[in-house]
Parts: C-alpha cells; sequence; structure tokens
C-alpha cells in the first residue's frame, strides 16, 4: 500500500483541481464533448482530422493529443516555435493556445485566429481529450 504525506496528497488533489476548473467554460457549466465535436468541425477539421492512425492534412491529427508534446507527430512538417515549445497539450495549454494561438506560439505558423469563446473552448478542449486509444 503507497502512503502520501501530506503535502503530496494536497499536491494531487491541487493538481486534480486545476484541471477539472479548466475544462469548465467562465459560465460554469460543464463541457459538451458533444458540441465540442461539432465545434471542432467547424473551427478546425479543414485542416486536421482525428482518426486514430489517421493521416493529416495541413496540420497533424489530433488523436491522443492530449499529454502529447508539441511537435511530435511523425511525419508533419511543423514550425520551428512548435517544434521549440515543449508544451504538454493539458486543458491548461490547449485553453490558452486556442484563445489566441499565435500571441500563446509566437512564430507559429497556424494562421486560425483563435476561438474567442470560453464556452466552446472549454466544448473543444473536452471533445479533444476523448480522442485516446
Amino acid at each position: 500500500m503507497v502512503h502520501f504525506t501530506m503535502p503530496m496528497r494536497r499536491g494531487r488533489i491541487l493538481a486534480m483541481l486545476a484541471l477539472l476548473t479548466a475544462a469548465l467554460p467562465a459560465a460554469g457549466r460543464a463541457a459538451d464533448a458533444t458540441r465540442g465535436a461539432d465545434l471542432f468541425d467547424n473551427y478546425c477539421g479543414e485542416c486536421h482530422t482525428t482518426r486514430a492512425g489517421g493521416g493529416s492534412r495541413s496540420a497533424p491529427n489530433l488523436f491522443g493529443l492530449m499529454g502529447r508534446r508539441t511537435g511530435t507527430v511523425e511525419g508533419f512538417a511543423y514550425s520551428d516555435a512548435n517544434r521549440a515549445a515543449g508544451w504538454v497539450w493539458t486543458p491548461e495549454t490547449l485553453d490558452t493556445y486556442l484563445a489566441a494561438p499565435k500571441t500563446a506560439m509566437p512564430g507559429t505558423v497556424m494562421k486560425f485566429q483563435g476561438v474567442k469563446d470560453a464556452a466552446e473552448r472549454a466544448d473543444i478542449i473536452a471533445f479533444l481529450a476523448t480522442l485516446h486509444g
């Protein structure tokens, strides 16, 4: 049996709360992955694919995005900024990036201007979180 010291337990609890809080839009409602899939198609589907084992279009396949480092889809030609960022995609990093990609990651070649609405971003992130094997 593993025993956690109080600081370790508190740290893990705080980390989980931060992840859950990031997944909630400003309005306080739970994020909706089904709505997020529709929003993804509208905002992102022209450039990104989401199928397991699927190829990339003009932007990388996003299946398995959560927990992946930036710039690491094999065979995709990322910008220097994206490869060098070294971020791990989490609800927090995605929220920041999706709000304003060029501000969040200067030098990115992504042409998309961002999703200004926090509830829409949360729904898209909830959808992306479902894409794993």
